[in-house]
């Protein structure tokens, strides 16, 4: 992994427990090959996107599981990696410190613009953070491809208990009344999320189950989001229920979970125009 330039970071972090969090760092920086100048400059850089300005003088025993990973990931990047390799990073963590960490991978990977490998068995990780997907059973590679392809088929391997999921690509807009306006083609979409974005482009992942379907825009409506969409196909899932394939005018695809019953008494078919709705507390960033 040296010799390869690979930054590694584990399950369970694999820090110096003998060392506190500046050790650590140190201890990657003396392996990079960077000079005194760029090392300073780039452990700056880190420990502040990372928030590890208050940790750095603490033995790594006193930190919690978010706080290693962070760690983990610093002393990675500052080994002056050609690739960044995560392997199962959130795998021991909850979820709340995993909603915390997921954001600050993406402004990692965004940052130092390094070939990233993920390695994950959590459908949400590779939505969140994947670009492209390589799919493997006992450790052959069956499938190669972007994310948005895995996603749009409807027996996709990242669809598990909660169903089909889609990932729509926006940019971030302006914070009103509590809502978050994000850009998606020629749509807004409306979020519940108003915490600081810090990438240029967010990714909206909804589950079908939270996608309704009306004949017309509805105006007298507590679901603000609207979208006006096309009925690409209509797939049987089984126990009378159907998964509608839905193209968003900018080409953008949408799954919805609907009911036979609810199919057949509004005579959906592919080719018509329709309004998807959902709910802004239903969609995650």
């Amino acid at each position: 992994v040296h010799k390869r330039r690979i930054g590694m970071v584990f399950q369970d972090a694999a820090l110096l427990p003998h060392l506190s969090v500046q050790g650590n760092l140190d201890y990657a920086l003396k392996r990079s090959g960077m000079g005194m100048s760029q090392a300073k400059k780039e452990q700056a850089r880190w420990v502040e996107l990372l928030k590890l300005e208050t940790l750095l003088g603490q033995p790594v025993l006193t930190l919690s599981g978010g706080q290693k990973q962070r760690v983990g990931i610093a002393r990675a990047l500052l080994s002056n990696p050609q690739l960044l390799m995560l392997d199962e990073p959130m795998s021991a963590l909850d979820w709340r410190t995993k909603n915390e960490l997921i954001p600050l991978i993406k402004e990692v990977v965004e940052a130092s613009k390094l070939p990233t490998l993920l390695i994950t068995h959590s459908p949400e990780e590779v939505e969140r953070l994947a670009d492209d997907v390589l799919l493997l059973n006992q450790g052959r590679v069956e499938q190669v491809e972007t994310l948005q392809q895995t996603l749009s088929r409807a027996n996709s391997p990242l669809f598990d208990e909660q169903g089909a999921v889609s990932v729509l690509m926006g940019l971030p807009g302006l914070v009103e009344m509590g809502l978050r306006t994000i850009k998606v083609g020629q749509d807004n979409l409306y979020i519940s999320q108003t915490h600081a974005i810090h990438t240029p482009d967010v990714r909206i992942r909804v589950l079908a189950r939270d996608v309704s379907l009306a004949l017309s825009d509805p105006k007298e409506l507590s679901i603000v989001n609207h979208l006006q969409v096309t009925i690409k196909e209509l797939i049987p899932q089984g126990e009378h229920r159907m998964l509608a394939r839905l193209h968003l005018q900018d080409g953008q695809h949408l799954f919805a979970e609907i009911t036979q019953h609810s199919a057949q008494r509004l005579t959906l078919q592919p080719g018509l125009v329709v309004f998807a709705l959902i709910k802004s507390v239903a969609l995650a960033e």
